[in-house]
């Protein structure tokens, strides 16, 4: 017989196994336009702030080779050696902007997806040679959808410049009074400002890609209930899985105590390591034929988990009171559901009788 249509509809978050097996692949949530708007940035920061050390550095280097051009024989051994000098010394003083915008780039992929090697990514794939295939996607939704934001991008940036190069304009009009030097300094000043604003909003306009990267990897790597059920009993072994289990198991314990501990007759305390939230029906307890004819543990719990159910008791006027061997034996030895073995009917009925006396009082 078939599944249902509605078991198969991926409506479950994809479990760690999933997204790990996802990531050794080089699947990961990831916006090309990060990297790039951060470079940007960044290096237009870089030259800003270092603009005349870089300007010192450029005149230096002009000055090395008209004066060594003038003075030189014209040679083409000259002229090689000159060229080798100058490619150089412009590399040396360009340097620290390249190991800059190399660290920039390893920092903008650590702050996407973290640390990551993944050898199948690299693997060629000969179905993406496929003519087909290939015309498909260039015509998809996915591809539609990635032009529109490509357009709106460049869109985005594009008024912005313009309004920050506008506000340029009235500074630029006195350059005709100025000496060249001056001249020079102001273009070059008035350029990184628009540079760098521009980028400010690729930047800003990438992080919000990115956003929308992570929720679409999120939505494109949801499960059936079906293949999470198959997954845990493929890796029940698996470290991760069992983390994901206990998260659960935990979240499904802090829904049942939020839920029965309000409902209880008293919450039995170590009083620190362990709390059992018992309840007792009294009028189906004098039914003949009654299920319930003794106390149910409806919650426990240790440490932090126990100490929530003694705030949630308090919350709701629910008596605490302290036993450490009762409270002791419950936790360890009856699940929530169970009642009280007879052995404790006694011990229990004392902790009772206090609670009522407490609620007569």
């Amino acid at each position: 017989m078939p599944p249902s249509s509605s078991a198969q509809e991926k409506t479950e978050p994809a479990t760690p196994k999933k997204l790990l097996d996802a990531r050794n692949k080089g699947q990961v949530p990831k916006s090309a336009d990060f990297n790039a708007a951060m470079c940007l940035v960044v290096g237009v920061a870089y030259v800003y702030v270092m603009r005349e050390d870089l300007g010192y550095g450029v005149q230096e280097l002009l000055n090395y080779y008209f004066h060594n051009y003038i003075t030189s024989p014209p040679t083409p051994e000259v002229a090689v050696e000159l060229l080798f000098a100058m490619t150089i010394a412009g590399f040396a003083l360009l340097l620290p902007l390249f190991i800059t915008l190399v660290l920039i780039a390893i920092v903008a992929n650590i702050i996407q997806f973290g640390f990551l090697f993944a050898p199948k990514a690299i693997e060629p794939k000969f179905s993406k040679l496929d003519p087909i295939q290939g015309t498909k996607k260039m015509f998809s939704a996915r591809t539609l959808f990635e032009l529109f934001k490509s357009v709106l991008k460049v869109a985005v940036i594009g008024i912005v410049v313009f309004l920050v190069a506008r506000g340029q304009y009235g500074p630029m009009l006195k350059l005709f009074y100025g000496p060249p030097v001056y001249i020079f300094h102001q273009v070059v000043e008035a350029l990184l400002i628009v540079l760098f604003w521009g980028g400010v909003t690729y930047l800003f306009i990438a992080i919000l890609d990115l956003i929308f990267q992570r929720y679409d990897f999120l939505k494109n790597q949801r499960m059936t209930i079906q293949e999470v059920k198959d997954e845990l009993k493929q890796s029940e072994g698996d470290p991760q899985i069992k983390a994901w289990l206990k998260r659960r198991q935990r979240d499904l314990l802090m829904n049942t105590i939020k839920e029965e501990v309000p409902k209880a007759t008293v919450v039995v305390t170590n009083p620190t390591h362990y709390a059992v939230a018992l309840k007792y029906n009294t009028d189906s307890a004098l039914q003949a034929n009654a299920d319930m004819v003794a106390p149910v543990v409806v919650a426990k719990g240790a440490d932090l988990m126990a100490q929530k159910i003694k705030e949630i008791a308090r919350q709701h006027n629910v008596p605490v009171q302290e036993n450490k061997e009762i409270a002791q034996f419950l936790y360890h030895n009856i699940e929530i559901g169970q009642e009280v073995p007879p052995e404790l009917y006694h011990a229990v009925a004392e902790i009772l009788a206090t609670v009522y006396r407490l609620n007569e009082r």
